[in-house]
């Protein structure tokens, strides 16, 4: 989670006061630096592209979902041998936003507000203060969760690098040389 302090390089924010009966549409197309800055942020090596298309719409009584997708193009350094390893991205956004000031906003789960949610559907409700949230920044929260923490060149594997036997080093010498005498 980023620091409520901190914006994303592809930040948006919603007003979400007044929003359209049909939802907000909400389209965010990453220009270079703000692909720059993302690549910074996630250890990537680079990002080619980064779309986000979003529906803002209410929910419930003063509730916001946002839902849609984000896509992109992005390169990693393989784990195994630092080059290069593209891949593509395409991640549902599926989220729930209640007013902190709202009851359940202000409770919490814990506080005796119910919900009912669906254990394939989205996550429970997080909360916003005001009248805009950042939508870009939750679809970069769901970009970040979509990025492979371990790439891999195709072909790639940990036990063809550096199994040529070395040199027994000094200490390996010494060792040996002890268990030898005893």
């Amino acid at each position: 989670m980023k620091h409520a302090d901190t914006r994303s390089p592809v930040s948006f924010f919603a007003n979400v006061a007044r929003l359209p009966q049909k939802g907000l549409p909400v389209v965010i197309e990453a220009d270079a630096a703000q692909r720059a800055a993302l690549a910074g942020e996630h250890g990537l090596l680079s990002v080619e592209a980064y779309r986000a298309e979003l529906l803002v719409a209410s929910w419930k009584r003063n509730g916001v979902k946002v839902s849609g997708r984000v896509e992109a193009d992005i390169t990693q350094a393989c784990i195994v041998t630092l080059d290069p390893v593209q891949a593509h991205i395409d991640e549902p956004v599926e989220a729930l936003l209640l007013p902190e000031d709202s009851k359940l906003g202000r409770q919490g789960f814990e506080g005796g507000g119910e919900i009912l949610l669906d254990a394939g559907g989205p996550d429970s409700p997080e909360t916003f203060s005001g009248d805009t949230i950042d939508v870009g920044a939750l679809a970069e929260q769901f970009f970040g969760l979509a990025i492979d923490p371990y790439p891999r060149k195709p072909g790639a594997s940990l036990d063809a690098v550096g199994r040529t036997e070395a040199a027994e080093n000094e200490f390996q010498q010494k060792l040996r040389s002890l268990l030898g005498k005893s």
